[in-house]
């Protein structure tokens, strides 16, 4: 059974805490990854990665992650794994992941400082 999972992206200007993590992550997001995970017993975590694609270039991409693969990078925090795929750490480096719940939807949202575009509705950027 597929779980599909949507992401959003924004371009901040500030520049987030100095951490040796490739990507923080909020309270909210850990919470609602491990939500997810509930789903599937087999799942270690959550694998995030980028794809050529929409108006401005590159889109997140979010699986659920059954290994950890040879490259991956990954982050432990807040009780969740998340596996950053290697094609998509130099774009996501210092970016938060967020998760915005309200009356019209949820989302995950990533922060990104290293964004230099993004397409109006949010579904892809540029770096």
């Amino acid at each position: 059974m597929a779980v599909r999972i949507g992401a959003t992206v924004r371009r901040t200007v500030q520049k987030f805490p100095q951490t040796r993590k490739a990507m923080n992550i909020t309270p909210a997001a850990a919470s609602k990854i491990k939500e997810i995970l509930k789903t599937d017993d087999k799942a270690i975590g959550i694998r995030v990665g980028v794809k050529t694609r929409g108006c401005s270039g590159l889109s997140y991409t979010l699986n659920l992650a059954y290994t950890k693969e040879k490259f991956d990078e990954e982050v432990d925090e807040e009780g969740v794994k998340v596996l950053i795929e290697p094609k998509a750490l130099m774009s996501i480096i210092g970016t938060e992941m967020d998760f915005l719940e309200n009356r019209l939807g949820s989302e995950f949202v990533f922060n990104n400082p290293n964004a230099t575009g993004t397409c109006g509705c949010g579904e892809s950027f540029s770096v």
